[in-house]
C-alpha cells in the first residue's frame, strides 16, 4: 500500500479508499444486503491490505452504513482507521433545501451552522466514536453564508469531535471561498475515464489549494470493470440503471474502449478495474482513489492497481478510446 498526507494535514491515508456507499443498501443498491459479520470482514482485509481510510455519509441507506460501521468497528478496529463522512444531508425535516425523495424519506441540504453541528452529533452516534477524523461538506450550498458553516467546523475541530474539514460536489470557486475561513484537507469529486471534465477543471485549484484530490466514480459504479456489466438491467431506483451509460449510442462506444482495453490487460497482467484505476492514478500526483467494497475480492483486486505503471502512449490511448463515450456532467 501507499500512503499520503491529506492535504496540509498530519493525517497518513492510504491512496485507497473504502468507500462505503454501497454497504448502506436501500433502494440505490438493492442487490446485496450485508449485516456486521460481513462490514467486519471486509474491515480486516482492509487492515491487511493496508487500508485505514473509510468513507461513508449519513444518508448512505439513510444512516444504515454509518450505524453498521459503527458495530463492525468495535474490538479494537477503529483506531486502524481514518474514518470520514459527510455533513448537509440529512432527513430530520427541520429546514433546509430539498434534495431529493427516497425509501420513504425526505432529505434536505443544510449548511447553516446548527445543522452542521447536529449532522456532525448525529454521526457520532451512530458510529459509537468520540471523534471524526474529516468531515465533509456533501453539497456545497449558497444558501448559507461559507463563513458561518466553516466557523462551525472549526468550532468541531476545537472541541476534538473532527480533526479536518473537506468538500464534495463542489467546484474551485467553492474551494477558494472555503478556505478563506479555514483549511480545507480534500476535495472529493466524481471523475472518471468516461466523465473526466470535472476533474480536470478542479486540478489547477487543488494544486494551488495543496488539497488531496479524492476521486469518486473511477469504475463507473461497475460500468468500467467488464464488458457484459455494461448490457446489465437494474431494478427501479438503482443508481446504476440512472447513469448515461446504459442507453446507446454511448453503450456501443463503451464496448468500444473495452476492444482497446483488453489487449492492455494481457499486456499488464490486470484486470479491466486494474487499468482503468491506474489510468486514474496517473492523472494528478495528490490524488486519492475512493472505491467502494462490498466483496473481499474486489479490495484485493483494486490494491493491485497500484503496482501497474503504464506507459505514457498507453495512457492517452486509453484517453483517445474514451472520448466517444464521454460525457462533460454527470449526477449521480
Amino acid at each position: 500500500m501507499k500512503y499520503q498526507k491529506l492535504g496540509k494535514t498530519d493525517l497518513e491515508a492510504s491512496v485507497v479508499s473504502f468507500g462505503a456507499w454501497g454497504i448502506g443498501g436501500g433502494s440505490v443498491w438493492p442487490d446485496m444486503a450485508l449485516g456486521v459479520p460481513e462490514v467486519e470482514r471486509l474491515l480486516d482485509a482492509a487492515t491487511d491490505l493496508g487500508i485505514n481510510y473509510i468513507d461513508t455519509a449519513p444518508v448512505y441507506g439513510t444512516g444504515a452504513s454509518e450505524e453498521l460501521l459503527g458495530q463492525a468497528l468495535k474490538g479494537g478496529r477503529r483506531d486502524k482507521f481514518l474514518l470520514q463522512t459527510k455533513c448537509s444531508l440529512n432527513w430530520r425535516n427541520d429546514g433546509g433545501n430539498f434534495h431529493y425523495q427516497r425509501d420513504g424519506y425526505t432529505v434536505n441540504n443544510d449548511t447553516s451552522a446548527r445543522a452542521v453541528r447536529q449532522d456532525v452529533e448525529d454521526s457520532l452516534r451512530r458510529m459509537q466514536t468520540d471523534y471524526l477524523d474529516l468531515i465533509v461538506v456533501h453539497y456545497v450550498c449558497g444558501s448559507w453564508p461559507v463563513e458561518e458553516t466553516m466557523s462551525a467546523l472549526q468550532q468541531l475541530i476545537k472541541e476534538g469531535k473532527i480533526r479536518a474539514v473537506g468538500l464534495s460536489n463542489s467546484k474551485p470557486a467553492d474551494l477558494r471561498e472555503y478556505e478563506k475561513y479555514g483549511t480545507v484537507a480534500l476535495v472529493q469529486e466524481q471523475y472518471s475515464l468516461l466523465a473526466p471534465y470535472h476533474g480536470m477543471d478542479y486540478f489547477p485549484a487543488v494544486r494551488e489549494s495543496g488539497a488531496t484530490f479524492q476521486v469518486y466514480g473511477a469504475l463507473e459504479e461497475g460500468f468500467l470493470t467488464a464488458p457484459d456489466y455494461v448490457d446489465r438491467t437494474f431494478p427501479q431506483g438503482d443508481v446504476r440503471g440512472k447513469l448515461p451509460w446504459i442507453h446507446e449510442p454511448i453503450k456501443g462506444n463503451i464496448h468500444k474502449l473495452f476492444e482497446v482495453m483488453e489487449p492492455l490487460t494481457k499486456k499488464y497482467g490486470c484486470s479491466y478495474a486494474n487499468l482503468v484505476q491506474a489510468w486514474t492514478l496517473r492523472q494528478y500526483p495528490n490524488l486519492n482513489l475512493l472505491t467502494g467494497f462490498r466483496r473481499v475480492e474486489t479490495m484485493q483486486d483494486t490494491c493491485r492497481a497500484l503496482d501497474i505503471c503504464l506507459a505514457d502512449e498507453d495512457v492517452q490511448l486509453l484517453s483517445e478510446a474514451a472520448k466517444p463515450a464521454q460525457v462533460t456532467e454527470l449526477d449521480k
